[in-house]
């Protein structure tokens, strides 16, 4: 044994199933009372949790995957800008070019609870999920940037690039609990501050690639930045409790387990409606805030208020990522979303000027992309005494998240054209977007009240 040996040694006991550690114990760790000398020669020490450098390495490859991940699929609104201005897409379907990016979205998060069930069967696939997930949304790039009909396109750069995005993500969401109990709320905002960061620069790269060079060079670029940085994130994310390899013969466990006891949890339900409501109202604004600014002002004006709505979601999402570890989470999903509902009526609502595009931007940004922080407070909660199905019940979570970014945004792309044939104006709703804005609004006040019920539930089901 190594000198660093203590007289109190982690052995961990090698198993072909996944162990999921719960908050404030170690799943699957002995602890031996033994000398050095004593101890097996198969003794393995464990990194800590919760801190040091490997832990802190994996939320630093975790948050490069997010950036690349979700940092693209939310700066697809520079891109629609520009397909409905530009050939071969202007004068196609303004509908059906903005489905792309909800698409994309949408199977990323869907796909999340079908994953999370792959890996719980074979928890060896987690990084050739990865490298597959790589190799999928590379390669979906590059073959975008040869078509011009816009239902290969949402095949393309919506479908497969939705699919091999999320084959990159969900494994390395799914090991944070592997890493962090105590401080988790903060680690997982780190995370998702990814998204932020990469919503923050990407607009403008875009920008700058589709003004030089066209979209076709555009994604073909975005392809190779994708597999370089990408190819060296993956090897970052590392599990921090090793399994074996499987044994032929060796029975595994079922793709669906028998019992999913959150399932049952009225917690849950609610908790899921939440997040449905919540991104009912955040992805429109989303996909359409840098449309609403083209029509102020430039394309370079709307990349930076893209950038800075998703900026501002960095600070939200930390900010409410360590919140969550102080403080009851519902609270924040009520401040969080009150706050966007008022942001979206009143300064959306009466937004005529690229200043108040700026405030909206940088307020409904903050607090709405960091709602996304309290969902694993919310889905830990709700696997109650079976925290080995918190992973799954994230992923629960996340396909009602995945049904409101696609169904959201089409919903306002509908009643954007519909403001834009109506009357609908004054100094409330410019461009058409009046009935656009009462939706986000009305969305995320609907949550508030949703909220106010999900903390009701909390003290009766910790009685039970």
């Amino acid at each position: 044994m190594a000198a660093s040996t203590e007289k109190y040694a982690e052995v961990i006991e090698m198993t072909s199933e996944p162990v999921t550690p719960s908050a404030g114990s170690e799943v699957g760790l002995v602890i031996l009372t033994a000398e050095p000398d004593q101890v097996p020669d198969n003794v393995q020490e464990l990194p800590p949790m919760d801190g040091g450098w490997q832990a802190w390495l994996f939320i630093s490859a975790s948050f490069v995957v997010e950036m690349l991940v979700w940092g693209f699929v939310f700066s697809y609104g520079i891109f629609q800008a520009y397909y409905t201005s530009h050939p071969p897409y202007q004068g196609k379907s303004a509908v059906a070019i903005a489905a792309v990016g909800p698409v994309a979205i949408a199977f990323q998060y869907v796909e999340a609870l079908l994953l999370s069930f792959i890996l719980g069967r074979y928890p060896e696939l987690h990084k050739p999920m990865m490298w597959s997930g790589l190799i999928l949304v590379s390669g979906s790039l590059l073959l975008s940037s040869f078509v011009s009909q816009v239902e290969i396109l949402i095949l393309l750069q919506g479908v497969f690039l939705g699919i091999g995005s999320g084959m990159m993500y969900w494994p390395s969401l799914f090991l944070v609990p592997d890493w962090f109990t105590r401080r988790r709320g903060l680690a997982t905002g780190i995370v998702f501050a990814g998204s932020g960061v990469g919503g923050f620069v990407f607009p403008f790269i875009v920008q700058a690639l589709l003004d030089g060079v066209g979209f076709r060079w555009t994604l073909r670029i975005w392809a190779a930045i994708m597999a370089v940085c990408g190819g060296l994130a993956i090897p970052g994310v590392r599990r921090r409790i090793p399994i074996q390899s499987h044994i032929p013969g060796q029975k595994r466990l079922r793709l669906i387990p028998r019992n999913l006891q959150f399932i049952h949890n009225p917690l849950f339900w609610a908790f899921s409606f939440s997040i449905l409501l919540q991104a009912m109202s955040y992805f429109p604004v989303s996909l359409y805030i840098s449309v609403f600014t083209t029509t102020i002002s430039s394309p370079l004006s709307a990349s930076i208020v893209l950038a800075l709505f998703n900026s501002s979601g960095v600070i939200g999402q930390i900010l409410i990522g360590y919140l969550t570890d102080r403080m009851p989470y519902p609270q924040l999903m009520v401040i969080s979303t009150l706050g966007s509902s008022i942001a979206a009526f009143l300064l959306w609502g009466f937004a005529d000027t690229l200043g108040r595009v700026f405030a909206f931007a940088i307020i409904f940004g903050g607090l709405g992309g960091g709602f996304s922080s309290v969902i694993s407070a919310g889905s830990f909660e709700s696997a109650g005494a079976n925290p080995e199905q918190a992973p799954m019940a994230i992923s629960a979570v996340f396909v009602s998240k995945g049904i409101a970014a696609f169904v959201g945004p089409i919903l306002s792309g509908i009643l954007l054209e519909a403001g834009k044939s109506a009357a609908f104006g004054g100094r409330y709703g410019k461009f058409g977007f009046g009935p656009v804005e009462i939706f986000v609004g009305t969305c995320a006040a609907a949550t508030s009240v949703s909220s106010l019920a999900v903390a009701a539930m909390r003290p009766r089901l910790n009685t039970m």
